[in-house]
C-alpha cells in the first residue's frame, strides 16, 4: 500500500511520564498526542503493546494477542469511579526518566484488584452488556489468554510446560477443574483486557480525530511462555511435553558477533499452511483492530528464517530455511484486503526477501545512522532511495540515539556525515532529522530522543542483551524543550503534513472552513 507523505515520532507508551513508575493510556498519552498535532507530525509508531513477560521486553509478551494491563491508567479507573483518588497516592514516585517496573507493577496489581471488584459489583446494564460483547467478540484468543494468566500466577510465572502435564497437554477436564479453581484470578484478567482496550481505542479515537495514525507493531516470533504455544502447540516446534526443538534467531550481524540468540519456538509452517494460515489471519485482523499500519518485525523471515537446536548456547550454530513467502500474504490479503503493512527488512536481505516485499508493495526501511559507512553507494543514503515507498528513520528502537551514535561512530563516519549534510556536528540529531525528512521516503518518523537531542543514557534497547532494557521515559518538561517552531517549519518546508495541500508558496487547508 503506498503511504501519504508524513512524518511523526517513535515512541513507546511506557515511556510517557507519569507519577505512577510506569507510562499509561491516561493524561501524558493524550499530552503527546496534543503534542504531535501542535507540530503538525501525523505519525505516531509505538513497540508491540501485548502484556511484557521476560525482561519486560514488548517482543516477549505472553499474547500475540492481548494488551498489557499496566499500561492502563489509574487516573482514568478514578475517573469511572472504580478507585478513589486516596487510592492513588499509594503508588506515587518520583519523577524519574527510567521505569520502576516492580514497584509500578505492585501498585498496580493492588489498584487494579480493587477497581476489578469495584466493576463486577457495581456494574450497570450497559456495561455488562459491553463487557459482555467484548468477551464474545474476542473469544478466539481471550478465553484462551485468561486461563493462560490465572494458571500463570498460579505457579508462580514458571513456563507452562512446567505446569501440571494435564493442564500443559490441555486435557479437557483439567481445563475445565482449573477454570473452577481459579475462577477469581479468570475474572479479573477478563476485566484488565476490557479495561485496556476501553482505555487504548479511546486515545486511538483522540488521535485519530486529530488526524494522527498509529503504527503499531507485530513481532514475526511469540514467546515460548505464552497462551499463544500453551493453546496452539501443533503450530509451534514444541515437543510433546512443550520443551522447545528449534527456536528463532539471527547470525552474527551489526548488532552481536556470536548472533542473537532470541530463544522463541519456531513455527510448524506446513501445519499452519493446513489450517489456512487462520492464527495468522486472526492476528493480523486483532492488529488492524488496535492500529491504522502495522510495521512487521524481522520481516526477512517469513522468506527465510534461521533455524538453531534449543541446545545451542549461542546463534552462530544454525541453518537458513525457508519461510512461507508470498502464501502466507496471499491468504491475509485474500481474507483481510490490502493492508498498510511496512516491511522491516534491515539484517541480512536477499533478492528473495526483496521480491517478498515488493511483490505486496510494503514499504521497506532506511536507518540514517547505517548510512555513513562504505561510500557513496550506500543504500541507507537518501540519494540512492530508488522509491519513495519506504521509511525513513534516524534510528529505531535498536539503535543508539543519534547523539549517542555520532559520539561513538569512527572518524571516517563522522567527517562523512558532516560532509554529506554540510553541518560541523553540533547538533548531529536535528541534522539527522533533517536529512529524513528532506528525502523522498513517503514516511519519516524519529525516536522522541532525538528530538530532544539525548544521548546514550537514554537509549531504549541493546539487542543481545537481556538487562537495563525498555526503560526509557521523559519527564514532562520535555516536550516544551523541542524547537516546535522549527518542527513545523520542517514539516511545511517539506511537504509532510497530509491535513493541508502545497500549491506553490502557499499551503492551502484541506477542509474549508465554515461560512461565518
Amino acid at each position: 500500500m503506498k503511504f501519504v507523505r508524513s512524518c511523526g515520532t517513535l515512541l513507546h507508551p511506557t515511556s510517557f511520564p507519569t507519577p505512577y513508575g510506569i507510562g499509561d493510556l491516561g493524561k501524558s498519552a493524550r499530552q503527546f498526542v496534543d503534542y504531535l498535532e501542535d507540530t503538525r507530525q501525523s505519525i505516531w509508531q509505538v513497540l508491540p503493546l501485548g502484556p511484557t513477560g521476560y525482561g519486560d521486553s514488548p517482543y516477549a509478551s505472553y499474547s500475540a494477542f492481548a494488551g498489557n494491563h499496566y499500561l492502563i491508567s489509574p487516573g482514568l479507573l478514578a475517573d469511572k469511579g472504580l478507585v478513589d483518588i486516596s487510592d492513588l497516592e499509594k503508588g506515587i514516585q518520583p519523577s524519574l526518566t527510567k521505569v520502576d517496573y516492580q514497584t509500578a507493577y505492585a501498585f498496580k496489581d493492588e489498584l487494579f484488584r480493587k477497581a476489578s471488584e469495584t466493576f463486577y459489583s457495581n456494574a450497570g446494564g450497559e456495561e455488562k452488556k459491553a463487557f459482555d460483547t467484548f468477551k464474545k467478540e474476542n473469544k478466539k484468543w481471550l478465553d484462551d489468554y485468561v486461563l493462560f494468566m490465572a494458571c500463570l500466577n498460579h505457579y508462580g510465572k514458571q513456563p507452562w510446560n512446567t505446569w501440571d502435564e494435564k493442564l500443559a497437554k490441555r486435557q479437557k477436564t483439567a481445563l475445565t477443574s482449573f477454570k473452577k479453581k481459579l475462577k477469581a484470578d479468570v475474572d479479573y484478567h477478563y476485566w484488565l483486557q476490557f479495561e485496556f482496550f476501553n482505555q487504548w481505542m479511546d486515545l486511538k479515537k483522540y488521535a485519530n480525530e486529530k488526524q494522527i495514525r498509529i503504527i503499531g507493531d507485530i513481532p514475526i516470533f511469540v514467546d515460548h511462555n505464552s497462551s499463544d504455544v500453551w493453546a496452539n502447540s501443533k503450530y509451534f516446534e514444541v515437543d510433546e511435553t512443550g520443551n522447545r526443538l528449534l527456536v528463532a534467531g539471527v547470525p552474527p550481524d551489526y548488532f552481536s558477533a556470536t548472533g542473537q540468540l532470541w530463544g522463541n519456538p519456531l513455527y510448524k509452517w506446513k501445519e499452519l499452511e493446513k489450517d489456512g494460515y487462520g492464527w495468522w489471519v486472526n492476528r493480523f485482523e486483532q492488529m488492524f483492530t488496535l492500529f491504522d499500519a502495522i510495521r512487521v518485525d524481522h520481516f526477512r523471515g517469513f522468506d527465510a528464517y534461521w533455524e538453531i537446536k534449543a541446545t545451542e548456547e549461542t546463534a552462530m550454530n544454525g541453518r537458513w530455511v525457508k519461510g512461507p513467502g508470498k502464501k502466507l500474504f496471499e491468504t491475509i490479503h485474500k481474507k483481510l484486503g490490502e493492508l498498510p503493512i511496512i516491511a522491516e527488512d534491515l539484517g541480512v536481505i536477499t533478492p528473495s526477501v526483496v521480491d517478498l516485499r515488493d511483490s505486496f508493495n510494503f514499504p521497506g526501511m532506511k536507518i540514517l545512522q547505517f548510512s555513513f559507512s562504505g561510500g557513496a553507494t550506500n543504500s541507507f543514503l537518501p540519494h540512492n532511495y530508488d522509491t519513495s515507498n519506504c521509511v525513513v528513520y534516524s534510528g529505531t528502537h535498536d539503535n543508539d540515539t543519534s547523539l549517542g551514535w555520532y559520539r561513538t561512530a569512527p572518524e571516517a563516519e563522522q567527517d562523512f556525515a558532516r560532509r554529506y549534510m554540510r553541518v560541523n556536528g553540533s547538533e548531529i540529531s536535528w541534522d539527522l532529522i533533517r536529512l529524513g525528512m528532506l528525502s523522498n521516503a513517503d514516511q519519516a518518523i524519529f525516536p522522541l530522543q532525538d528530538f530532544l537531542s539525548l544521548d546514550t543514557d537514554h537509549r531504549m534497547n541493546y539487542p543481545g542483551t537481556t538487562d537495563n532494557n525498555w526503560q526509557w521515559r521523559y519527564t514532562e518538561d520535555m516536550l516544551f524543550r523541542i524547537d516546535r517552531n522549527y518542527v513545523r517549519e520542517l514539516v511545511a518546508l517539506t511537504n509532510r503534513d497530509p491535513r493541508v495541500e502545497q500549491s506553490d508558496s502557499n499551503i492551502v487547508e484541506l477542509e474549508a472552513e465554515e461560512p461565518n
